[in-house]
């Protein structure tokens, strides 16, 4: 199992951020400064970066659940239930056309083949 033990978080992230203005042209606005916090946040994000790498191929895996599985297995039931409903009242809608151009004689016949 793959696991990234590297979680951070920042101490008053307010005072760690510099200014809205673009008054230093190396960081630029509202970027962190430097500091061990940065270094532990730019560390975290490689981690993550890596293990995307690393877990990309194997995506599938992820997104295959039991939960989701058995929803769409409910979904394709219910789905095939809704269009077999329909298809029987196409039948019936069909058969009483039949029977009323035979005179209300019935063609068991041709409802067999529908």
């Amino acid at each position: 199992m793959f696991v990234i033990p590297n979680q951070s978080s920042v101490p008053m992230a307010y005072t760690q951020f510099t200014a809205e203005s673009p008054a230093d042209p190396v960081e630029g606005p509202s970027r962190m400064m430097p500091s061990g916090n940065r270094m532990r946040i730019v560390d975290c994000m490689e981690e993550f970066v890596k293990y995307t790498i690393l877990m990309r191929p194997h995506f599938a895996l992820f997104g295959d659940r039991c939960s989701e599985r058995e929803e769409r297995v409910e979904k394709e039931r219910k789905a095939e239930e809704k269009a077999r409903r329909e298809a029987e009242e196409a039948r019936e809608a069909l058969e009483a056309l039949r029977v009323e151009e035979n005179g209300g004689a019935l063609d068991v016949v041709g409802a067999e083949k529908l």
